[in-house]
Formats: C-alpha cells, sequence, structure tokens
C-alpha cells in the first residue's frame, strides 16, 4: 500500500501526510469538524487466552467498510513489552490485522521513544537540580517522577542512583505507564500537551509546595523531543480500512485507548471511528466514559463487549456456564452509562457447540445481541453480522449517565466506580493511601476524575479472584496525583509498572 493510497482512502490529500516508511505516515492538521460516532469496543475480565479485542476492533471497521459505510479504526500504539515478553503483538491477528505488523509493532514512527526520552529528560533535570542544590530546593524524599523505559526488565522496578552525587531510591515504570504517555493521549493538540506537560508535579520543595515541569525549564526542551509525537499515525488494515494508531497508555494505570487528537481526527475524516479501550470494559471502558469522554467531548454510539468461550469457561473453572456472570458484569456496567450493548464472541477452532449456544441463551436473557465472530480466518466477511447488530442498535440511545458526578468528593467518585462497576462492597484506605488523597486534594484533585490503577485479571484487587467475585472490598494502597493528565490514581492490589519477562521470552522466537 502506497502513502498516496492511505490518503485517497484517508480523503486527505498527499501533502497532508508525512510518510514513515512505505505503509505509514503521520497526519498533519487533523479535521477540526467531528461527523462520525464512536463504536466502542471492550471485553470481559481479561485472560491468559485473549479475547482478540484488536483482531474484533479491525474485523468490525472492515465489515462497517464493506457494508458500505465509511469506517476508521482507532487503536493504541503497541510497546515492546508486551511483543517480546509473553502477549505479542497489538496489531490484530489473521485477516484482521494491519499491514506491516512487524514495523507497527515494534518502533513504528517513534513515538514511544520520544515519549521515554522527554520523560528521562524530566528525571535527569531533577536529579541536576538536586546535585547543584538549585533555589528549587527539592527535597529528594518528596520526588515521585520515576524513569521509564519501554522494555519489560524487574530489576529496574527499585533501584538506588546518585552515588556520585545525591542518594536516593527511586524507580524505574514502562514508557506505557508513564503520565507523558497519559497526557500524551488526552491532549487536543500541540499547546494543551504543552499546558498539560507544564502542570506536571515531580516532587516537592522542603517546604512542602510541589515543584512542575515548568518549575524545572524545560518543558520547551520536552516539547523539542517530543516532536511529532503528538500527530497521530495513519496506516491501513489488510482490507484497506484506514487505522489510526497513536499513544498507548497502559488501561491499569492510565486510560487505556488511543488518544483524543487521533480520535478526533478520524471522527473527522468517517461516518463511524471503532476504538478499542483496553482490557476489560471494567478499566477500559469506564475510564473512556469517566476520563475521556469528559475531557474531548467525547461519547460512544455503541458498546461492544469481546468475549470467548475459551475465556469465559476460565472464569467458571472450566464450565464456560459457571463463568458468564463474568460477562453479565460488565454488559451491566457498559449498560449503566446508558449505551446500547452488544456481545461479540470472538470464535476459535475447536469451540463446543454447545458453549456458543449457551453464551447466545444467556445473551438473550441479559437482553443483548450475541453475535459469533470469525475476523481472525475470514476478514470482515466473518464480522458482517455483528457490523449490522451495531448499526442497529445505534438508533436507540439514552443521556450519558456516570456513576459519580464530578463535584462529587474524591472518595465517594472511587466508591461509586468500585461498587457499581467492580461489584466491590466498600473501599478501605491505607493510612499512607488516605495521606496521600489529601496531598492530591491539595493540588487540586477534588475536581479531577479518578484512575483506579489494579488488575486487570479480577473485577476485584485480587488476580487470583475470577468471574464475578462479590463480598470484596477495594483496597486503596496508595495515591498519585497525575496533575498534567487531570486526574488522581488509586492504587488498588499489587500493581506493577514494569513487567518482567518470562522465563522463555517471546524475544527468543522472534526474527527479522
Amino acid at each position: 500500500m502506497s502513502i498516496e493510497v492511505l490518503a485517497r482512502e484517508l480523503g486527505v490529500p498527499v501533502d497532508a501526510l508525512i510518510p514513515y516508511g512505505r505503509s505509514a505516515a503521520k497526519l498533519q492538521a487533523p479535521p477540526a469538524s467531528p461527523r462520525g460516532q464512536i463504536v466502542l469496543v471492550s471485553g470481559i475480565t481479561p485472560t491468559s487466552h485473549g479475547e482478540g479485542k484488536t483482531t474484533l476492533s479491525i474485523g468490525l471497521a472492515d465489515a462497517l467498510r464493506a457494508s458500505g459505510e465509511r469506517a476508521v479504526v482507532a487503536l493504541r500504539q503497541p510497546s515492546l513489552g508486551p511483543l517480546l515478553g509473553i502477549k505479542g503483538g497489538g496489531t490484530g491477528g489473521g485477516r484482521a490485522s494491519l499491514v506491516d505488523a512487524e514495523h507497527v509493532d515494534a518502533h513504528f514512527t517513534g513515538d514511544l521513544h520520544a515519549v521515554a526520552s522527554a520523560h528521562n529528560l524530566l528525571a535527569a533535570v531533577v536529579d541536576n537540580h538536586l546535585h547543584y542544590a538549585t533555589e528549587l530546593d527539592i527535597d529528594p524524599r518528596s520526588i515521585t517522577w520515576p524513569r521509564a523505559i519501554d522494555m519489560n526488565d524487574r530489576s529496574l522496578r527499585r533501584i538506588v542512583t546518585g552515588l556520585d552525587s545525591v542518594p536516593r531510591e527511586t524507580e524505574f515504570v514502562a514508557t506505557a505507564a508513564s503520565e507523558l504517555m497519559a497526557l500524551l493521549a488526552l491532549a487536543r493538540d500541540r499547546d494543551d500537551l504543552r499546558a498539560r506537560l507544564a502542570r506536571v508535579v515531580v516532587g516537592a520543595r522542603r517546604d512542602r509546595r510541589p515543584v512542575t515541569a515548568d518549575d524545572l525549564g524545560v518543558v520547551g526542551a520536552a516539547m523539542l523531543l517530543l516532536g511529532d509525537a503528538v500527530l497521530p499515525n495513519a496506516t491501513t488494515t489488510l482490507e484497506g480500512t484506514p487505522a489510526f494508531v497513536h499513544a498507548g497508555p497502559y488501561a491499569d494505570i492510565a486510560h487505556g485507548c488511543s488518544s483524543v487528537i487521533a480520535t478526533r481526527a478520524a471522527l473527522g475524516l468517517a461516518d463511524w471511528v471503532v476504538l478499542e479501550a483496553g482490557f476489560g470494559f471494567d478499566l477500559g471502558g469506564e475510564k473512556y466514559f469517566d476520563i475521556v469522554c469528559p475531557a474531548a467531548e467525547l461519547d460512544a454510539a455503541v458498546v461492544v463487549i469481546a468475549c470467548t468461550a475459551r475465556s469465559l469457561a476460565d472464569h467458571g473453572d472450566g464450565s464456560v456456564e459457571r463463568g458468564l456472570p463474568n460477562l453479565a458484569a460488565h454488559v451491566e456496567a457498559a449498560r449503566s452509562f446508558g449505551r446500547p450493548v452488544v456481545v461479540a464472541i470472538n470464535r476459535h477452532e475447536g469451540d463446543s457447540p454447545d458453549a456458543l449456544r449457551a453464551i447466545a441463551c444467556y445473551g438473550e436473557r441479559l437482553g443483548v445481541a450475541v453475535l459469533p465472530t470469525d475476523g481472525y480466518a475470514r476478514g470482515s466477511s466473518g464480522v458482517l453480522s455483528l457490523a449490522r447488530a451495531v448499526l442497529d442498535a445505534s438508533s436507540t440511545r439514552a443521556p450519558l449517565r456516570h456513576p459519580y458526578d464530578i463535584s462529587d468528593r474524591p472518595r465517594d467518585k472511587l466508591r461509586a466506580i468500585a461498587t457499581r462497576i467492580y461489584g466491590a462492597r466498600d473501599v478501605t484506605w491505607t493510612p499512607e493511601a488516605a495521606r496521600q488523597l489529601d496531598a492530591a486534594i491539595e493540588l487540586g484533585a477534588e475536581s479531577w476524575p479518578v484512575c483506579v490503577a489494579k488488575t486487570p485479571r479480577s473485577l476485584s484487587d485480587d488476580p487470583r479472584r475470577l468471574g464475578r467475585p462479590s463480598g470484596h472490598d477495594l483496597t486503596v494502597r496508595e495515591v498519585r496525583a497525575a496533575a498534567g493528565a487531570g486526574f488522581w490514581i488509586a492504587r488498588a492490589g499489587n500493581i506493577t509498572l514494569l513487567p518482567g519477562l518470562p522465563r522463555h521470552p517471546r524475544a527468543e522466537r522472534l526474527e527479522p
């Protein structure tokens, strides 16, 4: 596929694109007036089998286009950790894939490297202020800004730096877990990105006043390093459907979907934008509606919940029927926002017809359409029935509802998510987390949405509790203020922001 073909499929002049290789480009000056509607693709609680949300999103966009609709798919940009570790790439599978998938999975347009460079600039400048004992008078014990790397490396989770200057303990996080990645994904344009970057809090002075990136004096340099990373990346699927692949915030620490800039650009170029929200609806979907939509004036016409028979069986200790309540929890959560829901079963070879019928019958009891799909093997033709169901469902929509009002107290916001979305009994706070919340409120968190950092492997904060757990409390162990992103983070359970490699990583089997 040439850049000329990509421009024609997007409906933009060729000179609106900055080519990156043969099949990808940066889009300059995205359209300012959205015209399309969003189909939000999320899923049940993930298992080791994978639910195929990316494959489904690509197949659905292809199917909408094959049905005569103008469609674009908007995906997060893959990072190297999953590619080289366990999960693999983030470009779909089989016939529902992006073109030149290896390029997209590995380095693509270099956005993640730009984010890591800007992030680590702030970290280096913080330590430089410590070394020279500057007028900022930064308290080393207050520094919350880590370093970032786009690689799974457990040995960097806790480190000691400054052995030849001011020693202190710190950490590395994955680039996708950086607050800079989150604010890149939420920014509306370059000016908004700069303003958000300036508000980032890296620590505090000894008199407890916060130190921001603006105080460090390197916002301009960080913007220089980010460069064209603010522009959305465009490519196509194997069937020629335009695809935006831009920004990649983790859904277990941030909001888990493609950038606002890419999404709004897609809405200006297409009638339908298929937007993937990472992990289960309890993380990706909820955060899209509660964090992204208010910040960017976005919405969704329909929510698609992806599942597989194998994953539901995992949630039911080997029985699909016993695992179905997990599907119900996500359907009910999506419906609570006032949006119609359609369930898609990603079919796999060897799926039992009885299991597929059980899922369909359960969907009837829930009052939702359940459609088997086979985008992996058949491409758009295997997803046409889902596309028709999505188009039919989009005609009925209630006003958008949220589990909390933005004016609610921070603790009440979190309690609403925990009880209404996760099915928790209540929220408990460690003394340290309570103190940190008070500090976050001093920075402005009272008026921010809450972003929960918890395991994606369970509706609870315990990855061992599969299915639809009940009677559990959400225990908040840490609170962080993400002033640049504009939300506060409630960290529950044991969440690592830098995964490790397995004993035999996928990297051992990869070849160019």
